[in-house]
């Protein structure tokens, strides 16, 4: 019975009789910190989430909205939206999608225990999910929100019949594992691989194969050395200097994309006594980083082309917007700084702070490219303006409940924007605001009411120009005035593919089992 049962594993993971291959192996970075599609708004979970949930309507390889769940969706007024129920679209155990599974989602999702990254800014403005009758639900709004169905093309739908109850441990245990995606859950453990096997009854277009395994292999070197023994089919996020060997080996393809996910530094303008900030010789001082001209001190002094030149070996782009050229709401003035160690001096003297102070970077050491060698590039640029910086990294476990928990004083951070800057503005630079679902990933606390203002305008506002004004300007004032955060580059995201696949490259950075293919 064992040798039977190891060949039938044989004979899903080796080609089958006509040449296909039937599993298609991914090594990935990390693993999702849960199932649960509602637990944390993380470009991670959410990716392993789509495989076997769906949002209403979801977004494309360059994040333009397409239909999933709901075939057909409109604005009927500024506060109340109309999506259209595929009547194909049905869960893993054969019931349809009603009005019932999204109220209930929509009510679900921003309030789940624990949530590191709540999804609450997506579904607060929510009054009411009515069915209309013939398969269309109207959902209301408490004010207008021209992005709904972008924010909720993050929101998996879930059944209520399988979630209702349920927590987060019973997604983690595979009992609430019930979709309507175009894979159906196997198994998963922390650390562990995510096996999934592609559902036959899926309503969109089937995935190419049979079964995916997702194996984490967070070191990039470990990565680049499975795909090179075949152990791997497809990695993602492949060390810049790695990329161009796959590129001119005929062993193996590359995809590439541009990113619209902005790698910034929060910083601590809240707290009077900040953790990780002191005076030069180790004792207390009042926090620093409350002063706007300090911040742009810290901002100066970093050389964002030699970070992308260097430690990211060309795969960035500089930034000081908040999303990359071309992005809605972006603006043209707020290009990336120079480098101005002598005019970061004079601010941080006019400051009351002419021989710096000591601060510590964190960050992680295995969320982005290259993201510890980033972090320890910002501390040696502000070691030669004078102050004393430090380092500390983590894995990103420990290093996301850390800045969630507000335990950094500067923190290397990254977010995409979804799909305009209002996204950014809404959920890193408006204060705090658990009554709104705004703020919530603000790991620095900045606060400006008159910018808090802009940002509830702009997201409020129906008319595409005058949101776009809105966002700039808002944008402006954090940024350019008030250095609420420190914009450092855009990411270039990169997969390298066995030779006879092919991946569709993503400006989102998901790595998706169904975005996979076998080359013609």
């Amino acid at each position: 019975m064992r040798l039977r049962a190891a060949l039938l594993a044989a004979a899903l993971i080796l080609p089958s009789a006509s040449g296909a291959q039937e599993v298609l192996r991914v090594g990935v970075e990390a693993g999702p910190t849960s199932l649960d599609p509602h637990y944390a708004s993380l470009i991670t979970n959410i990716a392993f989430a789509r495989h076997v949930f769906q949002p209403l309507v979801e977004q494309d390889h360059r994040q333009a909205l397409r239909p999933a769940i709901a075939s057909a969706w409109r604005v009927v007024d500024d506060t109340t939206w109309e999506f259209t129920l595929d009547p194909r679209a049905r869960f893993h155990d054969g019931a349809p999608v009603t009005a019932e599974d999204v109220a209930f989602t929509i009510a679900r999702a921003g309030n789940v225990p624990n949530s590191p990254s709540s999804f609450g800014y997506a579904t607060r403005v929510v009054t009411a999910v009515e069915d209309a009758g013939g398969g269309v639900i109207r959902v209301r709004t408490n004010a207008p929100t021209p992005l709904l169905a972008n924010n909720l093309a993050l929101v998996m739908i879930v059944s209520k019949r399988h979630g209702e109850g349920a927590a987060t441990t019973d997604y983690n245990a595979g009992r609430a594992m019930i979709g309507t995606g175009p894979w159906r859950h196997v198994s998963w453990q922390p650390g562990s691989p995510f096996v999934i096997e592609r559902n036959p009854a899926f309503h969109g277009t089937a995935p190419v194969f049979a079964r995916a395994e997702f194996r984490p292999i967070p070191a990039a070197a470990s990565r680049v050395a499975a795909l090179n023994a075949g152990d791997v089919d497809l990695i993602e996020i492949v060390p810049p200097e790695q990329f161009e060997r796959f590129r001119t080996d005929s062993r193996f393809t590359t995809a590439e994309s541009p990113s619209n996910r902005l790698i910034f530094l929060t910083l601590d303008s809240d707290r009077e006594n900040s953790p990780h900030v002191h005076a030069r010789g180790g004792g207390p001082i009042a926090n620093p980083l409350r002063d706007a001209r300090v911040r742009r001190a810290l901002s100066l002094a970093i050389n964002r082309q030699a970070l992308v030149e260097r430690v990211l070996r060309g795969q960035g782009l500089p930034a000081g917007d908040l999303g990359p050229p071309g992005y809605f709401g972006t603006s043209p003035d707020l290009t990336a700084p120079v480098q101005d160690v002598e005019g970061a001096r004079r601010l941080l003297a006019e400051a009351g702070f002419p021989n710096g102070f000591a601060v510590q970077v964190n960050g992680p050491n295995d969320r982005f490219v290259n993201d510890e060698q980033i972090v320890q590039a910002i501390a040696q640029m502000w070691t030669r303006l004078g102050m004393t910086a430090t380092v500390e990294t983590k894995p990103r476990g420990p290093w996301l409940s850390e800045a969630a928990q507000l335990r950094y004083s500067v923190n290397l951070a990254g977010f995409s924007p979804n799909p305009e800057v209002v996204g950014m503005l809404e959920t890193q630079v408006h204060s705090w605001n658990t009554s709104l679902g705004l703020g919530t990933a603000n790991r620095g606390r900045f606060a400006n009411p008159e910018i808090d203002a802009l940002i509830q305008r702009a997201r409020q506002t129906m008319d595409d120009g005058e949101r776009s004004r809105l966002t700039q300007e808002a944008t402006r004032r954090a940024i350019r005035d008030e250095t609420a955060l420190i914009p450092l580059y855009f990411q270039v995201n990169t997969w390298a593919i066995r030779r006879g696949l092919t991946y569709e490259p993503r400006t989102d950075e998901m790595t998706l089992a169904h975005s996979a293919g076998r080359a013609r």
